[in-house]
């Protein structure tokens, strides 16, 4: 068994009913592809996305809670998005960290939820600017690593994604020394905390796009992408799926 390789696509707070035709054409274009294809909607479009993708593309949720149900208005439990079709969560983005303060606890929490809804939990961790000039990137790394798996975490219900801070939306990337470097350590850091650590799906994020994503999935543990920008449109998208299919 090896790491599955991974194209996920991130819409963050972007795109209506009418972006399904988007989902359509990835249907449509990329139904033999190797990798899994998944697309994170917003919460309201993930039924009508499963209903579009036809089995071939897989739809996710952006975050969900710790709690299964309860008083918690605005939010929305792993098994809701089961419900809904949702295969996938990303939980601990370093939006909902910086945004919502979610500790490493909070992300360890929401990923076993997740894991006991039956969802694939893709867990992102990542170091801001500040931390990556401090020379501070692999300890932070593996103190997120540490904090944010929750026990019971195996290769077949965890994906882990490494996004540096400074690199999403910026169109700035780690060199390929710097990616290959974490993702070593994440590898490595994965023995005896998770089942099956070898195969692991292993996913790097951030300014992702049709023109550097080869370069980056001919790295060693690199099995996919977290895209954010470039999931938008089913062409950059599709680029991007064709290039880790190439791999």
């Amino acid at each position: 068994m090896a790491p599955r390789k991974l194209a996920a696509g991130n819409w963050k707070m972007n795109g209506t009913l009418g972006s399904m035709d988007q989902i359509d054409a990835l249907a449509e274009g990329h139904g033999g592809a190797a990798c899994d294809i998944l697309i994170c909607p917003p919460a309201q479009l993930i039924l009508p996305a499963v209903q579009h993708g036809k089995g071939i593309i897989k739809i996710g949720g952006q975050d969900c809670h710790a709690e299964s149900a309860g008083a918690h208005t605005g939010d929305i439990s792993a098994a809701q998005l089961m419900d809904a079709g949702a295969t996938h969560v990303i939980v601990g983005h370093s939006e909902r960290r910086a945004d919502h303060g979610e500790s490493d606890a909070d992300v360890a929490a929401k990923a076993a939820a997740a894991h006991a809804a039956g969802l694939i939990a893709i867990i992102c961790v990542g170091e801001t600017e500040a931390q990556r000039d401090a020379g501070e990137t692999l300890e932070v790394i593996a103190t997120q690593l540490a904090g944010s798996i929750p026990a019971g975490a195996s290769a077949g219900n965890t994906v882990i994604a490494y996004e540096p801070v400074w690199a999403i939306g910026t169109g700035r990337t780690p060199t390929n020394d710097q990616i290959a470097e974490v993702h070593a350590l994440m590898r490595d850091k994965l023995q005896g905390q998770v089942d099956g650590a070898a195969d692991v799906s292993l996913l790097y994020g951030g300014s992702v796009k049709p023109a550097n994503a080869a370069e980056i999935f001919a790295l060693a543990n690199v099995d996919g992408a977290l895209v954010g920008g470039a999931s938008l449109k089913a062409s950059d998208f599709g680029a991007i799926i064709t290039a880790l299919d190439a791999a």
